[in-house]
């Protein structure tokens, strides 16, 4: 797997190197794509795909565009990317500083026309706040495989599309890659959510609404039994999604991409204002993991959290972002419920800050954060014996975005 990381990221530094340059970042994708139709015909720049999507602040340069014969015009971008670790109170095997290849991504897609696709390809690591770290291969290998996500999209209707394969989840603010997101680190409400599943989606636009429907497997379980639903209604810098999921049966089944919550249910209330430099987003989510002793669940618990991501541009392709977050689980360990975060009935919050610099294709960007779980059971926190209630980290993260 080493060796398979090693030629995914030689051959995505080719792409970056070989790439035509895009214009100096530093704004929001809407403010992006603005820029790019203000400009004259005769510069035909293209503007960059709304697939994979950027929350901000990092921004993707316009696609390599290709003929592809009989599959018409294909695009291309990827991301290149590797970071450095260091933390304090780290768990029994992972170790005080680590370093990494984060990204080794290339996403070839055909993006008009009845029919579509998008292929995500390559090596990544996915580092959540308050969870060891990881090695790249292990990732890939234990999680999604080399091709995370990959789907069919038919278009019948100018507002309407479905998508068949390898889906991102329809759950939380914050997306599955670092280069998608705010922060390096993913956070502690995006610890309960799901990340990809397999299925089949329905998307539907009216009006200010935008639904989407979703039968698939949940938690990556291989077990076509989850209900997915969205309704988004967006109006200026304005926009709210209700979204909820869950499983219409239970399992026992769990891997490293498939934990107890594949039999939960869970709900999100999200708001996002974007306008000029800022970009604010709060959401409320609430899950439930039922009692099912028949799968080894003995007592059932759930979680309540809030979280607010924000971020601010702060001109000559500096920016600043910032995430705070809070999340509680019932339950206690007398009662034998099942843990959903730091030992049965625990709960946490956290503060990270994520300053970047984007100059063209080229970035540089750094996560520092703090983790305060309560209410912990020994050996489920941190600290080589699980007995520590903190973790400080700091994270610097080089890369390039084509």
């Amino acid at each position: 797997m080493k060796r398979t990381v090693s030629i995914i990221g030689l051959m995505v530094f080719g792409f970056a190197v070989s790439a035509p340059c895009q214009q100096d970042s530093g704004v929001s994708n809407a403010q992006g794509e603005s820029a790019s139709q203000q400009q004259s015909p005769a510069q035909n720049n293209p503007s960059p795909l709304s697939t994979p999507p950027i929350t901000g602040p990092l921004q993707a340069g316009p696609p390599i565009t290709f003929d592809a014969g009989p599959l018409g015009k294909l695009n291309l971008n990827g991301v290149l990317s590797g970071f450095g670790l260091v933390q304090d109170n780290h768990v029994s095997g992972d170790s005080t500083g680590q370093a990494a290849l984060s990204n080794g991504q290339v996403f070839v897609q055909k993006a008009d026309g009845w029919w579509q696709f998008y292929v995500q390809a390559g090596a990544y690591n996915i580092q959540p706040l308050g969870l060891p770290f990881l090695p790249t291969g292990k990732q890939v290998d234990n999680l999604y495989s080399p091709v995370p996500v990959a789907y069919l999209k038919i278009v019948p209707a100018k507002n309407t599309s479905i998508q068949i394969g390898e889906l991102p989840t329809l759950m939380g603010q914050e997306y599955t890659f670092d280069f998608q997101n705010m922060n390096i680190e993913r956070g502690l409400l995006w610890n309960q959510e799901n990340a990809i599943n397999r299925g089949i989606q329905v998307n539907q636009a009216f009006g200010k609404f935008a639904a989407s429907l979703s039968w698939n497997d949940g938690y990556y379980s291989n077990r076509y039994s989850w209900l997915s639903g969205s309704l988004t209604y967006a109006r200026g810098p304005h926009s709210l999604v209700f979204v909820g999921m869950g499983n219409l049966g239970h399992t026992a089944f769990q891997t490293a991409a498939t934990p107890v919550q594949n039999n939960s249910v869970m709900y999100a209330a999200e708001y996002t204002y974007t306008k000029g430099n800022w970009i604010v987003q709060p959401y409320y989510q609430y899950s439930n993991v039922p009692t099912d002793p028949a799968i080894g669940i003995a007592k059932g618990a759930s979680t309540q959290a809030g979280a607010v991501l924000l971020s601010r541009t702060l001109g000559h392709g500096f920016s600043l972002a910032g995430r705070g977050e809070y999340i509680s689980s019932s339950g206690s360990a007398t009662d034998q419920a099942v843990n959903l975060l730091y030992g049965p009935g625990s709960a946490a919050w956290s503060l990270t800050a994520t300053p970047t610099f984007q100059r063209q294709r080229f970035f540089v960007r750094g996560d520092v954060s703090f983790v305060r779980a309560t209410s912990i059971s020994p050996g489920d926190a941190f600290g080589s014996n699980g007995t520590e209630q903190n973790q400080t980290r700091g994270i610097l993260e080089v890369g390039f975005l084509f």
